[in-house]
């Protein structure tokens, strides 16, 4: 056993080989590199009071197990301790003034007021105010998270039915499209800009830049107890990161009610690349990502980014210091997050929900330009989400939208058409109420 710094506070331990799986599938933990015999993990390191407890028994057990090599005698925290996964599990709202953690329900406002969106008069936005993170104690700038909301038609009956879409890497929400074919379908539409992404980039904070896509578990959680405030359903619709992101959120809050469905438009659940880089290139990312997160690993090929945008050819127009065409440096601890998230996935998840999972019918060619770009999904390969898709629960559809773009929604228009059409008649037929 050793703890391997004061900064990076996680541990390498052992311990029967049941407690280790079962706190790598609660997200305490993962596998040591070189584990051999399933009793090698490495324990994530506490952030607060609360985890450093949890650490600590896990500690007890390990030392316990190395005095007696027995399992039976091992001394066991009871099951409640463990009963949730690590970080997106726990309630993270705090106040400003650090008070302990709200419980589940209890709702701190730190919303800002309303006001006029960068879509136009139809659309709102307002402003979450999030707790300092790891981002923020080496800038000393705290985040914020952005909540778009689609303003309803004047004659449109009320619903009490919420869609909450989550954007991915390199991206932001500026669909008004998405939100006019789901009001049609009878659903208020919302789009939650994630901590330094989009609208919630702040100056002095570097733009899309995690080491744990746990840490937006914050303001996803926020956001969907806003929406059931006010909607009987409410249905995750996340886009290739966010797709990610709202698969593990939503397993780590399955059995809660809290979302009603997940639609999961190319999510990213595995790495795309040769056998080189997924497997050696990728572990040496993933060691590097831990003591050097900020290290840059890789650039992002623009072709993609200029083939969507009306300034360049296409047919949207966003803005490109949110969504730059070569993006934002690809750092080591942000492929690391993702790597590790993808390995969850790979382990199976529960959601205990109906999940729609759509890709594209073809993988174009994601480092060089083509002329399919808006044809082929040229970011990641749909083969892989298709082999991927069902670990995610026990009701899992999987949808090829043939000539679909990376994001289906930015697909020319027939194919786009047929990707919302697809999307609402999922939500009619599976979604209750």
């Amino acid at each position: 056993m050793h703890l391997h710094g004061v900064e990076d506070t996680s541990i390498h331990l052992t311990l029967p080989p049941e407690r280790c799986a079962e706190l790598v599938r609660l997200g305490w933990a993962e596998p040591h590199q070189y584990a051999d015999f399933g009793t090698e993990i490495m324990l994530y390191g506490p952030r607060d009071a609360a985890e450093l407890e949890q650490v600590v028994s896990v500690v007890e057990e390990s030392l316990a197990f190395a005095r007696t090599g027995a399992p039976d005698r091992v001394r066991q925290r009871p099951p409640r301790s463990f009963e949730h996964v690590r970080a997106p599990c726990e309630d993270l709202r705090v106040a400003d003034d650090d008070t302990p953690a709200l419980p589940d329900g209890a709702v701190r406002d730190r919303w800002d007021d309303e006001r006029t969106d960068v879509l136009g008069e139809r659309w709102r936005a307002r402003t979450l105010h999030l707790r300092p993170d790891a981002v923020a104690r080496r800038t000393h700038v705290d985040p914020e998270a952005t909540l778009v909301r689609r303003v309803p038609d004047p004659d449109a009956p009320p619903t009490r039915r919420a869609v909450l879409y989550l954007h991915g890497f390199v991206d932001y929400f500026f669909h008004p499209h998405v939100g006019d074919a789901l009001a049609a379908a009878g659903y208020d539409t919302y789009a939650l800009d994630l901590r330094d992404h989009g609208r919630s980039i702040r100056p002095g904070r570097p733009p899309n830049e995690t080491t744990d896509l746990a840490t937006y578990t914050e303001e996803i959680d926020a956001t969907v107890r806003l929406l059931r405030a006010d909607h009987d359903v409410v249905v995750l619709l996340g886009h290739s990161t966010g797709g990610l992101t709202a698969a593990l959120w939503a397993d780590a809050r399955r059995g809660q009610g809290l979302v009603d469905a997940l639609v999961l438009n190319s999510p990213w659940l595995d790495l795309r690349g040769s056998w080189f880089e997924q497997n050696l290139l990728a572990r040496a990312v993933h060691v590097v990502g831990r003591p050097a997160p900020r290290v840059p690993v890789r650039t992002i090929a623009p072709h993609y980014g200029r083939a969507l945008h009306r300034d360049t050819g296409g047919e949207w127009d966003f803005d490109l210091a949110w969504k730059p065409h070569a993006g934002f440096p690809v750092r080591a601890g942000f492929v690391r997050a993702v790597r590790r998230a993808q390995m969850r996935v790979a382990r199976g998840l529960g959601l205990d929900v109906p999940v729609l999972v759509l890709a594209s019918d073809a993988a174009g060619p994601h480092k060089t330009l083509h002329d399919a770009l808006l044809s082929t999904d040229s970011v990641l390969d749909p083969a892989q989400i298709a082999r991927r898709a069902p670990l995610l629960g026990d009701d899992v559809t999987y949808l090829e939208i043939a000539g679909g773009a990376h994001d289906l929604a930015l697909s020319t228009a027939p194919v786009r058409e047929r990707y919302l059409r697809e999307v609402t008649d999922f939500l009619a037929a599976r979604v209750p109420g």
